[in-house]
């Protein structure tokens, strides 16, 4: 017994260190893109990805820390998506093991996707302080363009990404998320803690669309400049009409959901 109660809380505080260091990156990915549609502090659209975030926290005080702190919350967070990936199944009828199993590709996604950036937090910490992040989306559209059919594949690619743009949106708007916010909170703190929720996934889903939208320009025009991570979205936004304004919006979003990622780590039950 006092083993399983030591495991359960090893587990837990891996799943909260990794939704703080979640929360960490959102929030800080959203002050930087405010920052960039007003221009503050010289800040710009090209800041505003996650190697920016990055380039941020290795600039304060202490930054090296800071950034290996980060690292550390990040490894936790992987470590928790793998865990919810291939722990037991406790489903039995097919159609709740369709739903599981469609639950544990996201988990093992997620634990990948986070990986890759975890990845670029040690090499930015150990590597080479300088070291520039590779703009991942542009890359895989060059590759796939590289292959037979590379306009489809890459189109392929854009259509994945609307997928996860229109759940995000799907997600946020149907309150889905309710399910992270412990029923003990009291009434107007958790009337806060949905609202940020609802905010940031919306805002989330919003920047998966714009993605989707780069990558489908590039598969239509066989160019993959066309794609990029959030800091060329962010520059094609920022180039709209009021694009300044919406820019801000969603970067007021992306705090929001930053902030909840803090909820889920106060409040949430793991295990």
């Amino acid at each position: 017994m006092t083993t399983l109660r030591a495991s359960s809380s090893k587990f837990e505080f891996i799943a909260k260190a990794g939704f703080v260091a979640k929360g960490i990156v959102y929030s800080l990915l959203g002050l930087i893109t405010l920052m960039a549609a007003f221009n503050i502090n010289g800040k710009s659209t090209g800041d505003t990805d996650k190697n920016g975030v990055f380039n941020f926290l290795y600039r304060q005080p202490g930054g090296q820390v800071l950034l290996g702190l980060l690292a550390i919350g990040l490894i936790c967070y992987c470590i928790w998506r793998l865990i919810q990936a291939f722990k037991g199944s406790s489903s039995n009828s097919g159609d709740d093991k369709k739903k599981e199993y469609a639950k544990r590709a996201r988990y093992l996604f997620s634990a990948l996707a986070y990986g890759s950036i975890t990845f670029q937090v040690v090499r930015k910490l150990f590597i080479s302080a300088s070291a520039g992040g590779n703009d991942s989306k542009e890359s895989m559209a060059r590759e796939l363009l590289t292959k037979p059919f590379g306009q489809v594949l890459v189109g392929i690619g854009a259509l994945i990404l609307l997928g996860v743009g229109i759940y995000q949106l799907y997600y946020g708007y149907s309150e889905k998320y309710k399910k992270h916010v412990d029923k003990a909170v009291n009434e107007k703190s958790r009337k806060a803690m949905m609202t940020a929720g609802k905010i940031g996934y919306m805002a989330r889903g919003l920047v998966w669309l714009l993605l989707a939208w780069l990558f489908l320009k590039a598969a239509w025009e066989a160019n993959a400049s066309n794609a990029g991570n959030t800091s060329k979205a962010f520059q094609f936004l920022q180039e709209l009409s009021y694009g300044a304004y919406m820019l801000a919006a969603i970067a007021l979003g992306l705090i929001c959901y930053g902030t909840f990622n803090f909820v889920r780590a106060r409040y949430e039950k793991f295990v």
